[in-house]
């Protein structure tokens, strides 16, 4: 996380969906046709129903469309990230919250294009905690095998 200001919190929209043709259809549908930017969006299933995580562009406005569908819904705070697209970007966000014990409920990405970014969302155990994790910037450490040349070097005479 080399920068700050690619972390903030947002607004996650749940929304709960009977395992029907046409459910999803309509929601982004209705979300489209109201201006809706949808920045992030996970679908998962289970046999009598699926959940829909939604993080918009607005947040306002993806609340009162979907409010307007009158579906269940609730309704998180969750960590968004701007990361690099490449291998090692979601391993090293989770790796510096374990460090200091902060729990990962659940996380999606976006996918980015190459060399782009993707947005990381994820849902954590202590967001103020993760934010002040993610901001500090870590000193670059000596490989082990530099520091054992420099403590041969400081014994010769």
């Amino acid at each position: 996380m080399s920068n700050a200001n690619s972390l903030k919190t947002d607004t996650q929209f749940s929304v709960f969906l009977a395992n029907k043709p046409g459910v999803l259809c309509r929601i982004v549908r209705q979300l489209a046709q109201h201006k809706v930017n949808i920045l992030a969006m996970s679908m998962m299933d289970a046999t009598e129903h699926g959940v829909l995580r939604i993080v918009a562009e607005k947040s306002k406005l993806a609340r009162d469309t979907l409010d307007a569908l009158d579906l269940p819904k609730t309704e998180t705070t969750v960590l968004t990230s701007t990361l690099p697209n490449k291998a090692g970007a979601i391993a090293d966000v989770v790796e510096r919250l374990d460090q200091e014990h902060i729990q990962v409920h659940y996380a999606y990405c976006t996918s980015g294009s190459r060399n782009g970014k993707s947005l990381g969302i994820f849902k954590v155990s202590n967001i103020n905690k993760a934010i002040q994790v993610l901001s500090e910037r870590k000193p670059r450490r000596k490989s082990s095998a530099t520091a054992i040349r420099a403590t041969g070097r400081g014994r010769r005479k």
